[in-house]
């Protein structure tokens, strides 16, 4: 069976680059590591998470191992299959872009468990944020399939809709990027309204228009 999207080395290598370089820091960590060890920070850069020395060496190299056989699989099973060839470039994009955010998180997050002055929850906000803006401006690009972008019962209902959606969707995920980055600066209350609001942008606000924009569309 035909791949449905072109696959060479140039696709393939930073990927598996990234794969093979987490697993090498998840054993370097490892050996160094506490019995338990700081998984998750607020955006004031407090401790909130914990888990085993196990854990928060490999999780991380284990999702990425994970991630990259899904990104694989879905392209074959999707019934929309043959869509994927007209984002493949984009497909590549949003693979790499949260695949490199994840090790990065990993490799900050183990060098602050090990004693390193590192401003956790500021640089992980930075990374998370410019992560949203980059698929934000790329969402808009993403063809009608049933694994990628703003999968609503309307968006894969309707070609338009789909489209439509995607790009207020991408506007959406530029603004909750920005308020994740500059979240950590703000006071916690602040911080938490903003974030809040963010999320139901995100979510609510782009089902509630796609769900608008197929009404509209009907009854026309």
């Amino acid at each position: 069976m035909k791949y449905p999207m072109k696959i060479s080395v140039k696709t393939e290598i930073l990927p598996i680059l990234l794969v093979v370089a987490s697993i090498i820091s998840g054993i370097f960590f490892y050996s160094r590591f506490p019995e338990v060890v700081t998984t998750h920070w607020n955006f004031q850069g407090q401790p909130d998470g914990f888990s085993s020395r196990f854990v928060g060496a490999f999780g991380i190299p284990l999702m990425l191992v994970l991630m990259y056989g899904l990104f694989w699989l879905f392209p074959v099973v999707d019934p929309k299959k043959d869509r994927y060839a007209e984002f493949q470039k984009y497909f590549h994009i949003f693979r790499l872009s949260i695949m490199g955010v994840l090790f990065a998180v990993s490799i900050a997050a183990g060098i602050s468990n090990m004693g390193g002055t590192v401003q956790i929850g500021t640089f992980v906000a930075a990374i998370i944020g410019t992560l949203m803006i980059v698929l934000g401006n790329y969402m808009g690009k993403i063809k009608n399939n049933w694994f990628m972008g703003i999968r609503t019962p309307w968006t894969l209902m309707s070609e338009n809709v789909w489209n439509k959606t995607h790009r207020f969707g991408g506007w959406a995920f530029v603004i909750f990027g920005l308020i994740i980055i500059i979240a950590p600066h703000l006071p916690a209350n602040v911080s938490l309204v903003l974030f809040v609001a963010g999320v139901l942008l995100v979510t609510l606000g782009t089902s509630v228009y796609s769900y608008w924009l197929y009404t509209k569309e009907r009854k026309q």
